[in-house]
């Protein structure tokens, strides 16, 4: 054996686990029949494809494939309020599924939300989709590890999500491990080390431990995600036209608050660098920043989505905007699906809630202006303007962020997450182009060699 072969012999290759397609609808686009036609080949794989872009009609013909091949039933798993809107674009393309929150499988095709598959039984099931699959991207998190056990039982699997990485690319170690490939650890210290030298995540001795790619590594790293994930942003990037998957122009406006009491023991405003001090920051500055947004849908009679992140926010907010809905936590779930559906088909007019709560598979290309409090969830950020800002939306569309002088430092961690999320698409998109995939390769197909010296 040469040095050649000893490399490809070493290679982490990621086998075919599906079949050939056996229902292809011709309401799919080219590019969506393309994806969903490797998607279903590969078995167990991964959808990473922008806001817009038709995830959930692939999702479900992903999952026709799997109960007519299989006869078997599979689970499709939804953020909170987004079941509904799956069910929506199921009926509309005659493909026959059910909502759940009982634990009992409804007909061939089953939609629940994350919060319900404590009641599910795997055995119940053959495959499994899930939607917004970036809830999977905590290490610790105890709802990935119950979600990642469940999917083990799963012959055929499907993730999907615009966000799969939303704060760095060892996120996307947890999107292989539920798929059942290398484990999120492994992938660590396979392609990535850290100034410690150990396995370590989260925090070690009092500091954040901070991965990086090996040098190495990088090239071998973006093959190894493509061999079971496909990244796109628009139909050209594989190789399809554009045409009606053109967004509009968007708008992103920085509104910045002056706050009218300068923090505790400050002679004039910083920035705010501690967590403390950043939540000290938006507690000081409630009013003003509220206000503000008041100022801007207020008598506009335009549809407004207004996007915030305290429980006091939202309450100031109603107060200062009258004709506005607010959907908080303490929403029973069926009473923020009723709201999400009043300002979905137009009876309200202004809706006021949280990231967590609606950022999350839903469309509402009715409105084209929305106003954000800035975070350091990137992936709430995007997700959210996504909501408006998606093909299928005609005009172009205003986020107006509403911060302080004191938060300039979320405005610029917001603003490298971002150049790291368009980093890694390009190179997905880049590795994808140049087929530097192994497109029907058995995971257990190497024959043992035998040393020359035997």
């Amino acid at each position: 054996m040469n040095y050649n072969e000893f490399l490809n012999y070493k290679k982490q290759e990621v086998g075919n686990h599906g079949f050939n397609p056996v229902f292809m609808p011709e309401y799919l686009f080219d590019f969506q029949k393309k994806l969903t036609e490797w998607v279903v080949q590969k078995g167990r794989a991964a959808i990473f494809a922008d806001c817009g872009m038709g995830k959930t009609l692939m999702q479900l013909v992903y999952a026709e494939n799997v109960i007519r091949y299989t006869n078997g039933n599979v689970l499709i798993l939804t953020p909170l309020a987004v079941s509904w809107q799956t069910l929506l674009e199921a009926n509309k393309f005659n493909i026959d599924c059910h909502i759940s929150r009982d634990g009992k499988p409804s007909g061939k095709i089953t939609i629940t939300n994350y919060e319900q598959l404590h009641k599910f039984n795997s055995s119940d099931f053959i495959g499994m989709v899930c939607d917004e699959s970036s809830i999977l991207k905590s290490f610790n998190g105890t709802l990935r590890k119950d979600i990642t056990i469940f999917m083990r039982k799963m012959k055929y699997r499907l993730l999907a999500t615009a966000t799969p990485s939303p704060n760095d690319f060892v996120e996307l170690g947890t999107s292989s491990e539920a798929l059942g490939y290398l484990g999120a650890m492994d992938m660590l210290n396979k392609y990535f080390k850290n100034d410690q030298n150990n396995s370590k995540v989260g925090n070690y001795r009092g500091k954040k431990v901070e991965w990086r790619l090996k040098g190495h590594a990088e090239l071998p790293f973006w093959r190894w995600v493509c061999s079971w994930a496909r990244a796109l942003r628009k139909p050209s990037d594989l190789g399809f036209s554009d045409e009606g998957f053109v967004l509009p122009e968007l708008i992103n406006k920085e509104t910045v608050v002056k706050a009218k009491r300068i923090a505790v023991g400050k002679l004039f405003a910083m920035a705010a660098i501690t967590l403390q001090e950043q939540r000290e920051e938006s507690r000081r500055t409630i009013e003003e920043r509220c206000r503000m947004v008041a100022d801007k849908v207020n008598n506009t009679g335009k549809p407004a989505l207004v996007w915030c992140h305290l429980n006091d926010e939202g309450d100031l907010l109603v107060k200062f905007i009258p004709d506005a809905i607010q959907i908080s936590g303490k929403d029973h779930s069926e009473k923020q699906e009723e709201k999400l559906l009043s300002f979905y088909s137009g009876k309200a007019r202004i809706l006021i809630t949280k990231p967590q709560i609606g950022a999350w598979g839903l469309n509402f290309q009715h409105c084209n202006y929305m106003t954000f409090f800035p975070s350091h969830s990137f992936e709430q950020y995007y997700q959210g303007v996504r909501r408006c800002w998606r093909f299928g939306q005609k005009q172009p569309v205003t986020v107006d962020i509403i911060t302080t002088e004191g938060e300039s430092n979320v405005m610029k961690n917001l603003q490298r997450k971002a150049a790291q999320a368009d980093e890694m698409f390009k190179r997905l998109v880049a590795e994808m182009n140049n087929s530097l995939y192994v497109s029907k390769n058995k995971q257990f197909d190497k024959k043992e060699g035998i040393p020359s010296w035997l």
